[in-house]
Formats: C-alpha cells, structure tokens, sequence
C-alpha cells in the first residue's frame, strides 16, 4: 500500500483548525483533523448536486450559477457539462489554499474546468456574494461544509438559518434553485426551508459514481 503523504496544509479563517491536502498515488484527499472532508474517488454525489439541478434548469437562456465551496471540482465540472454555451458559474471560494491546489497539485483531477470561458472563479465568502446579488441566480449550489450543521467553518452555519435562507431566496429568480449538500439527513432543516417559502425536495444520492458507498443527501429548493 502507498503512504500517504501531506502535500500542503491551510489554516480556517476562523483559526479553529487547518486543512490538509494529502495524496497517494493519483488519490487526494483534504482533511480537517481525523475527517475527511473529500477524496478525489468519490465524487457522485457532488456530481449529483449539479446534474440534478442543471435538468430542472432546463433549456432557458443565459443561465447564471452560482457554486459555493470549490471542493476538488466535481460539482463545477459536472455543471459545465450540464450546461449550455451561453451559461455562467461564478464559484466562491473562502480559503485561497484551495485555489492554490486546485491549479497546482491537483490540476489534473479538475481537467482544466478552472480555464473554461463559462467559469468565474472568486475568493470570497459565498454567504457575502449571496446577500450582494439580489435577483442574480438561475441556480445557488452549496458545498461549503459537512451540511446544514457546520463542520469546518462555524460561521457557514448562517447560510442554512432563517436570514441566510431569506437572502439565498432574494439572491433567484423567479423558479430559481438553492440546492444544498450534506453528508447526512437533517430532517429540522428540511422544515426549515420549507417555512421559508421554498418548494424542497430531499434527494440520497451516493458517494461513488458507481453508486456504492455513504449515503448523502441533496436538497434542491425551488423558488416559488
């Protein structure tokens, strides 16, 4: 077996930890701590979050996306895939490490989605570009933590509360979509968006492409 080995490491903003990117072989993996948050050979559900969202979109032009949480990838490049010509995917991204990898380390594992003319690529706090872009988004995916209860970064709690799910709301257009990932079932978060006036859907999807692997959960969230 190949030895792990810790190419880089990355404090939290909020300086409760660091993130570790680590590789063995062609495998990568970035963890925070004991958990891994990601591993370059699981990518379903994180493609899942995008495919899912891309075919309720449908054929409207100029489609507008917004990604929050770079990750590894999966969820921006599946969108490009999804997605027409005249799209735009602005992905935010908090720590800059992860940029750094991304075009660095890992440059192979994003297959030069990061150069696609449809992709706009900022450092930023997704939650501050939400509450600035009244009535900007087709589309507003979420990857930026473990889910609605946050793991890496205690302030990405307030995307999932009452004011943060209002701004998401104000941030569509009409029909628009908030979808959000978790690694598990979050049944009080399911009511909540619901109190705030979205239409949700609760979808499992797995962890592996081939449909193997943890359970997570996409909640796709159309405004009415």
């Amino acid at each position: 077996m190949i030895p792990w080995t810790v190419l880089d490491s990355a404090p939290l903003p909020d300086g409760s930890g660091d993130l570790r990117l680590k590789q063995r072989g062609s495998e990568f993996s970035i963890m925070l701590g004991s958990n891994e948050l990601m591993n370059s050979r699981l990518s379903g559900s994180e493609e899942a979050l995008a495919k899912l969202v891309c075919e309720r979109l449908g054929q409207r032009p100029g489609i507008r996306m917004l990604i929050g949480g770079l990750g590894m990838g999966f969820t921006l490049r599946a969108a490009l895939t999804h997605l027409p010509p005249d799209a735009e995917v602005e992905v935010a991204e908090l720590i800059p490490a992860v940029v750094d990898w991304a075009r660095g380390p890992m440059a192979a594992v994003f297959a030069g989605c990061l150069d696609d003319p449809r992709t706009q690529l900022t450092v930023a706090d997704v939650a501050g570009v939400i509450t600035n872009a009244r009535g900007r988004y087709d589309a507003i995916l979420l990857d930026v933590d473990n889910g609605p209860e946050g793991l890496t970064v205690a302030g990405n709690d307030r995307l999932y509360a009452a004011g943060g799910l209002h701004a998401a709301k104000e941030a569509l257009r009409p029909g628009g979509i908030l979808a959000i990932w978790s690694s598990g079932p979050d049944h009080g978060f399911t009511r909540r968006l619901r109190s705030a006036g979205f239409a949700t859907e609760e979808i499992t999807a797995r962890a592996r492409r081939t449909g193997g692997g943890a359970r997570h959960v996409i909640w796709l969230a159309a405004r009415r």
